[in-house]
């Protein structure tokens, strides 16, 4: 776990001084993992292109969605508790809203989530909002899939869509067989 801060305090058109970024990486099972956060929230946690990182102080405005990814990859942790900054269209929201809603280890199509917000139609569209998702596992546009049943699509690459959906099955069936 490794965080960086970009000193950034500009004025913005109405004359605020925006927050301090701030940066984190988690080293998960399958790759790194970037975060981008303030003290608000975070506004971005995606697999990172490379998996070097430099190994700095965590800010404390970051350290508990490091703890709830640690939780999350040993399988003890089913829903994300964290303060999330949306940057999209009023569209893109109401996906991203309605992702929040399906439940670890399930799955949802995009024509479902479509018929979800009331947009029957708008299966492509969805699928956009879903591409553009920059608030990846948290916002878990892994477990949306084809209508067929087929993976397709994500941003992390198919093989992480198929890691982190079967990561769910395992322990969604573990936590069933101990009842």
């Amino acid at each position: 776990m490794t965080q960086t801060t970009m000193k950034r305090q500009i004025m913005n058109k109405k004359g605020f001084k925006t927050p301090e970024i701030r940066r984190a990486y988690y080293q998960s099972p399958i790759g790194t993992i970037k975060i981008v956060g303030t003290e608000s929230g975070i506004t971005s946690l995606i697999f990172a292109k490379s998996n070097s990182t430099k190994l700095l102080p965590v800010h404390p405005c970051l350290k508990n969605v490091l703890k709830q990814l640690e939780e999350y990859f040993k399988g003890r942790r089913k829903e994300f508790k964290q303060n999330l900054i949306l940057q999209g269209t009023h569209f893109q929201k109401q996906v991203w809203r309605e992702l929040l809603k399906i439940p670890y280890g399930k799955t949802a199509s995009y024509k479902d989530v479509a018929a979800a917000i009331g947009r029957d139609k708008a299966v492509r569209a969805v699928g956009n909002a879903n591409r553009v998702n920059k608030i990846g596992l948290i916002i878990p546009c892994h477990r949306v899939i084809g209508s067929n049943g087929k993976l397709v699509g994500y941003g992390g690459g198919l093989w992480r869509k198929k890691w982190l959906l079967e990561h769910e099955q395992k322990f969604s069936a573990a936590k069933r067989e101990r009842k």
